[in-house]
């Protein structure tokens, strides 16, 4: 395992890969959707915290996206089983999958 020396926010990586941010956020909101060690908690305050991903986290939440997106079928069944907001899920279904 290589040393961790900057990792990117979540709103930076949805800038990056061209994402909706809340969808990233859902989906990194479980940490068993990376392997571990890829999403870090980064604590700004006493209640406050950001979430940020290293750079194999960046690169496995890019290809988890790009397979789902292999046809309108996976990417629908990708939304129903990695977020739970159903409002966020109608929302990006109403978009296309690209």
């Amino acid at each position: 395992m290589a040393t961790v020396t900057y990792v990117r926010t979540i709103k930076f990586v949805a800038e990056v890969l061209e994402e909706d941010p809340e969808l990233l956020q859902a989906i990194v909101s479980n940490d068993d959707n990376l392997s571990y060690g890829n999403i870090i908690t980064v604590y700004t305050g006493d209640d406050e915290s950001i979430t940020a991903l290293t750079d194999d986290g960046m690169e496995e939440l890019e290809q988890m996206l790009s397979h789902a997106r292999r046809s309108s079928d996976e990417w629908n069944d990708f939304l129903d089983s990695f977020v739970d907001d159903e409002q966020l899920v109608a929302r990006i279904k109403a978009k296309s999958p690209r």
